[in-house]
């Protein structure tokens, strides 16, 4: 998956700084985010960075941020954009952080495109000090495991499959004439949490995550995703 989105890594950008491109992001996951992010700290680091949008706005909120990612392409592109934030390439597993580095972690709508998942939350739990927190978000698992049969707003969600048993993603998008696959993996949500269990990570704070009604009049097929949550968003913190 590393290597898909390293291919990926133009569109993306394209995908990620186009005005209205990624409007789940502006109106439906970045409102949860501010809601159950702790404030600025010592250090924060934005895990799986990507072209560096969220590197960005937390900065912008105040935050020392640290951004990391596994795509040459990526670190590049977040590097290089004019606020000139520090941006590592790092592989999520390997982190090259010393222990307890940063009081916040965030990983957001990356651990679904993660090979190694566990190790990566085990890292995250080791440069975390004690009583630093993780907010994750990721598409939720109910989501990546079935589809609706229709747009209307009453379509049946089905599971033709599994829900428990992980399945690679592919899905391919176009905005304003440039195609982008995502790539990543379904995996239940007892993966992740026995993950922040291995790793000694106390859950605290988690949301199931609909559009907004103001999403779902600018596009009405939307109202599905109010019936069926689209993401999810979680806090753990570390004990002390």
């Amino acid at each position: 998956m590393q290597q898909g989105w390293e291919s990926e890594a133009q569109n993306w950008a394209h995908f990620a700084r186009m005005p209205g491109g990624d409007m789940s992001h502006e109106l439906t996951n970045k409102p949860v985010l501010l809601e159950v992010l702790p404030p600025p700290g010592r250090a924060t680091l934005d895990l799986a960075c990507g072209e560096g949008r969220l590197t960005r706005l937390l900065r912008s909120l105040g935050h020392q941020v640290v951004g990391v990612d596994g795509s040459p392409t990526m670190a590049r592109l977040a590097a290089t954009h004019e606020d000139r934030s520090t941006v590592l390439l790092a592989n999520g597993g390997q982190l090259p952080f010393a222990d307890g580095a940063f009081d916040l972690v965030v990983a957001y709508m990356c651990l679904q495109d993660f090979d190694d998942m566990p190790g990566a939350v085990t890292e995250i739990a080791r440069v975390l000090e004690a009583a630093g927190r993780l907010c994750l978000a990721i598409p939720h698992p109910i989501n990546s495991a079935g589809s609706f049969e229709g747009k209307d707003p009453g379509a049946a969600f089905v599971i033709s499959g599994s829900y428990m048993e992980p399945a690679r993603l592919s899905d391919v998008v176009e905005r304003d004439g440039v195609r982008l696959t995502f790539h990543g993996e379904h995996r239940p949500l007892v993966a992740y949490t026995r993950a922040l269990e291995q790793a000694g990570l106390l859950i605290e704070a988690l949301r199931e995550v609909t559009p907004p009604d103001s999403e779902a009049e600018r596009q009405p097929k939307e109202r599905r995703w109010q019936r069926v949550p689209i993401f999810l968003h979680l806090r753990a913190v570390k004990p002390r």
